[in-house]
């Protein structure tokens, strides 16, 4: 389920989706395992990083439940059951900030930095 996640950071890195975060959820969340969330710089641009994300997964053999705000394009979601995507335009996702509604989420490859002691 995370290696699925992360294949879809890497799609939609391939589209320039902007500022990509993975949280973890399966200790607070009883729907899903991860979310996916990224932030498109225009409706078209959103479309265009859920179209390749569809396709590409489409071609793994893993085929979205639902499709969701496609039409509208300020927020849409890919379900992939263990996995939601979400991709935003930059005022909905500010908007809803769901990074801080599911702040008990750890993040997906974010790296720690480790304090050193001093000699």
């Amino acid at each position: 389920m995370k290696s699925k996640a992360m294949k879809i950071v890497e799609i939609a890195q391939s589209k320039k989706a902007l500022n990509p975060i993975v949280l973890d959820v399966r200790k607070i969340s009883n729907f899903c395992d991860f979310f996916v969330i990224f932030t498109g710089s225009s409706k078209t641009h959103i479309c265009s990083i859920a179209d390749e994300i569809d396709k590409e997964m489409r071609l793994l053999g893993v085929r979205a439940h639902h499709l969701e705000g496609y039409k509208d394009s300020q927020w849409v979601v890919l379900d992939y059951s263990s996995v939601i995507v979400h991709i935003f335009d930059e005022e909905t996702r500010a908007f809803y900030d769901l990074e801080h509604l599911w702040a008990d989420a750890s993040k997906v490859g974010k790296k720690t930095q480790r304090s050193r002691k001093l000699k």
